[in-house]
């Protein structure tokens, strides 16, 4: 299910079942110009990556609205606004939290956060619309979809 009104009006009517809440973090930045077409990249990368696992675990999973924070962020405050977020979203029956990105620097702050990290290794460029490319996300979207399901 992904955030929006139809969607959240299915969630209230079936909330027993839905038990996976999936929060992407998104870095932002303008202060590298060298990067900025990786991070936009990226970022397109993870939102097709993010539809694709929302469609295979329909039923089970809540897709919510990114979590944009800029890149160059203290790590430790973003922790505490993450986790209170996480406190927001366990006030509804979610048994399992995921946090996904392409940034790697998340993994020296995992064991601070109250979810599981799935840090991705990130694509640094391509085209969105190649075979290669749709070949590639969906290889990832099917072992992060197993992932997930390991938890159940």
């Amino acid at each position: 299910m992904k955030w929006n009104k139809e969607n959240l009006k299915q969630y209230v009517q079936a909330k027993e079942y839905v038990d996976t809440i999936v929060l992407p973090l998104m870095p932002f930045h303008l202060s590298q110009n060298a990067e900025l077409e990786k991070s936009a990249f990226q970022r397109e990368v993870l939102s097709i990556f993010l539809t694709e696992i929302e469609q295979e675990l329909t039923g089970r999973i809540m897709l919510t609205p990114d979590y944009n924070y800029l890149k160059s962020t203290d790590k430790t405050t973003e922790v505490e606004r993450i986790n209170a977020w996480i406190e927001e979203i366990t006030t509804q029956p979610f048994e399992h939290i995921f946090l996904i990105t392409f940034d790697s620097t998340w993994k020296k702050h995992e064991e601070s956060l109250n979810g599981h990290l799935l840090w991705l290794p990130g694509i640094q460029s391509g085209d969105l619309h190649s075979k290669e490319m749709h070949t590639f996300i969906h290889g990832q979207v099917e072992q992060i979809s197993e992932l997930i399901q390991s938890y159940w």
